[in-house]
């Protein structure tokens, strides 16, 4: 058994195999040295009906695992939260992070032996926190080593992943996949390559840049290629694409790497091209359109940009759902496409913490962070989320010119490559990949309510409960859950989060 050997020991706990940590705990500054030898200072926890994870603002507890019995009394509390079973909304499909060329090359970058413990703890279903959704960019991104597209000589003919798929992104997916095969993977394009770009759609100028400009209609059989391509080589090398998007932030031309995608020239390239390129090669990825800010970045005729590919319904057939990032508007917009279109799917795919939001104070972000990220978007119906770079170097990158240079990591690792720091994102994701599998049903609940907590019930595929739990208030919250067969008083700590599973 693997334990962490925590600098300035204190809320030490070790978790037997069935939870959700083997061994799990944190000091005031998440800064692990790792070690495959057990430590005799380590308590063992011993397993109780409940498993619970806790984490404060304060770094006083930093997911802190404990245990609770249920109760054999009759449940008379007036602060009883009932989870209603028989009440289903959308199924889960995972929480995770992207691993971006930036993150696999920081991964690369560690001691072998303690990157296959931080991946291990990270994305283990049995013997970790157990993330279960990961994004991989389709050529370049701004957390690149360079600004690239797999086929940047002109001919579909010319495709061929680059040194930073084959190099980087494709062996830390590998291992990672080799802890947990069953993670999705969701592969999203920055900008098509310069030579199927043009400035506008009227004169068709070409586009010689790897920031703005619009895909040319002429070449939209090669880009749904090139979209089959590549998932044909990732498949090649052992690595099933769940899902793609079509265009990340389509709305955005001033990113280091961009492309304009308005929803009728998305609309056009999946019913025209994708869809059917998908189709005859047998590919059943799913295809998500959208891919950026809820509120649309504000641009008037392109407000409700899911709406109109649905309405058509030759476009309609090829898209599974639409995907959403929180860099403007409300997660509450993906309540009202469901309403339109409640056969569709939503799915949260990016969100960055960075100097604007004081994004590694923990005690400011914590909570914010789990009630909007997590809790917000699956209460308007996202199957998971998804948060950007795994892992950041002590620099924030690497990165690229006129991209993000001021973000966090979900992690950030020192100049020694050896002390890992966990940012609130790595906490939120932790919390719920923990607790909440893939296959779960977010369930109803009633009764007790308070200002200040937030939280989601859920029913796993074994026919566990998960609860997760947000409390933004000042004092803990003492709360009953009860599944109707049984129920056991808990606590969320004072501006904290809580997750249980049972």
């Amino acid at each position: 058994m693997y334990t962490f050997n925590i600098i300035n020991k204190k809320l030490i706990g070790t978790l037997l195999c069935s939870m959700v940590l083997v061994n799990a705990a944190c000091d005031n500054g998440s800064n692990i040295e790792i070690s495959d030898e057990p430590d005799p200072e380590l308590p063992v926890w011993i397993d109780g009906d409940v498993r619970v994870l806790t984490t404060t603002s304060t770094r006083s507890q930093d997911l802190t695992p404990s245990s609770i019995a249920f109760s054999k009394r009759d449940n008379m509390s007036p602060r009883s939260i009932y989870l209603e079973s028989d009440k289903t909304y959308q199924e889960i499909d995972g929480f995770g992070a992207a691993i971006t060329g930036a993150t696999a090359v920081n991964l690369l970058k560690m001691n072998p032996a303690d990157r296959a413990e931080f991946l291990k703890e990270t994305f283990s279903p049995t013997e970790g926190y157990g993330f279960s959704y990961v994004r991989i960019c389709i050529g370049c991104s701004d957390f690149s080593l360079s600004d690239y597209t797999c086929c940047d000589t002109k001919g579909i003919e010319n495709f061929a992943l680059t040194s930073e798929e084959n190099n980087y992104v494709i062996p830390v997916m590998k291992e990672i996949l080799a802890i947990n095969p069953s993670i999705k993977v969701i592969g999203s394009p920055w900008t098509a390559p310069q030579w199927m770009k043009v400035d506008n759609l009227t004169d068709r100028k070409p586009h010689n840049s790897w920031t703005g400009g619009h895909l040319n209609p002429a070449y939209y059989q090669d880009y749904a290629t090139y979209f089959v391509k590549w998932i044909q080589a990732m498949e090649q090398n052992g690595i099933h694409i769940h899902a793609v998007t079509l265009q990340n932030e389509p709305l955005s031309p001033g990113n280091s790497a961009s492309m304009v995608m308005n929803w009728d020239e998305q609309r056009e390239f999946v019913k025209t091209a994708v869809g059917p390129k998908f189709a005859a090669a047998g590919i059943n990825a799913k295809i998500y359109c959208f891919d950026h800010n809820y509120n649309y970045d504000n641009i008037e005729d392109q407000k409700d940009y899911p709406l109109h590919i649905y309405e058509d319904a030759d476009a309609a057939r090829y898209v599974a759902g639409a995907a959403y990032h929180n860099y403007g508007g409300r997660p509450t917009v993906m309540s009202g496409v469901h309403d339109a279109y409640p056969q569709k799917e939503l799915l949260f795919t990016e969100t960055t913490a960075g100097d604007w939001n004081d994004g590694s104070n923990l005690s400011l972000r914590l909570v914010p962070d789990m009630e909007e990220i997590c809790l917000g978007t699956v209460n308007n119906w996202a199957r998971g989320a998804i948060v950007w770079n795994l892992m950041l170097d002590a620099n924030r990158g690497p990165n690229r010119p006129k991209g993000c240079t001021n973000g966090f990591g979900t992690v950030d690792i020192d100049a020694t490559y050896k002390n890992i720091t966990r940012n609130s994102y790595y906490y939120i994701i932790a919390h719920m990949a923990g607790v909440v599998k893939p296959g779960a049903k977010r369930i109803g609940t009633s009764g007790y309510t308070a200002a200040g907590l937030n939280y989601a019930a859920f029913v796993n595929p074994d026919g566990t409960h998960a609860f997760v739990a947000s409390n933004s208030s000042t004092e803990e919250q003492k709360i009953t859950l009860d599944d109707r067969t049984h129920h056991f008083s808990c606590v969320v700590p004072a501006n904290g989060i809580a997750s249980f599973i049972w």
